[in-house]
């Protein structure tokens, strides 16, 4: 088991906009499809992304602040947004507006998908970065290669990482999935004095899972779940993990067949969330692209601007 406190001095820059700060919680095994990166974001300045999408999963909840995903969608804050592997959103302009710098908070979780084609990690990244700027330069979220031709700064990465060009597994999911967990009703769980649960949803062939947890104060939680193994963040109160404190922000990763034993000293809430093993295939899935944005998608986005 894994207990992080929040630490509001362990900002850094990892994006390519330059706009964000990240804070690092959790992480997964690199080279594996079942990795992940558990961070928190902070948005410094007027943030812009083109419409753009990715070869793994993320899930993101802001803890305050909105987030605009593009085309009128908006993320707001509390809701919890599932962003499915090779599902295009954006273009996000985002404004800071009467937000002050880094008023903008929210929770960001990158994994491997159901696809397989896993998570590259936060070292290779920063690494296979300062082995291509030798060569050539990265300008916002493009790399200009010696020759001038120039492509999306994370394709160059991933092909320099791992040797072979990026597939994006075309989406299961028609669009990004937002769910606002006022709607959900708080269900007891079983075996457990005031304590209840808001299950937010399943998805994949992987089954995924969601779900807020309330503690009522000096309630006490102990589970243990063998599907497979589980983040976890307070979002409010106060209470202790084992015999180690937790207070709002705290990540806390508990592996499969672990028992989680977490007591309540003010009301507590949580957000859970499950990540199976990722499954093996019978065949190989033929349903990718090569490129970021199919024509398809291009068109479409020329048409609403």
């Amino acid at each position: 088991m894994k207990i992080v406190p929040f630490d509001d001095t362990a900002w850094v820059k990892d994006h390519p906009t330059g706009t964000i700060s990240f804070q690092h919680m959790l992480k997964g095994e690199p080279n594996s499809p079942d990795n992940f990166m558990y961070i928190l974001g902070r948005q410094d300045a007027d943030f812009w992304m083109p419409r753009h999408r990715h070869n793994f999963e993320q899930i993101r909840l802001p803890v305050r602040g909105d987030m605009n995903l593009g085309r009128g969608m908006v993320l707001q804050e509390g809701e919890v947004g599932y962003f499915p592997e090779g599902m295009a959103y954006g273009p996000q302009d985002d404004p800071l507006g009467d937000a002050a710098p880094g008023e903008r908070v929210q929770l960001v979780l990158q994994f491997g998908g159901a696809s397989g084609y896993g998570f590259m990690s936060i070292e290779q990244r920063r690494q296979a970065r300062k082995e291509l700027a030798e060569t050539g330069r990265f300008d916002g979220n493009d790399y200009h290669r010696a020759d001038g031709k120039a492509q999306w700064g994370l394709n160059a990465i991933w092909e320099h990482v791992y040797g072979e060009r990026l597939k994006y597994p075309r989406s299961r999911y028609k669009d990004v999935i937002i769910a606002d967990p006022k709607r959900f009703s708080w269900l007891p769980v079983p075996d457990a004095d005031h304590v209840d649960r808001r299950y937010l949803g399943s998805f994949s062939e992987r089954g995924m899972w969601m779900e807020m947890i309330r503690l009522a104060p000096n309630a006490r939680w102990s589970s243990t779940e063998p599907r497979g193994r589980r983040l976890i963040v307070v979002l409010s109160g106060t209470g202790a993990c084992g015999k180690t404190p937790v207070a709002r922000l705290t990540a806390i990763q508990v592996e499969p067949e672990e028992t989680l034993d977490l007591s309540a000293e003010t009301e507590t809430e949580l957000f859970v969330i499950g990540l199976p093993p990722v499954p093996v295939p019978l065949e190989k899935s033929q349903e990718f692209d090569y490129v970021e944005i199919t024509d398809a998608e291009r068109q479409a986005e020329q048409g609403t601007t």
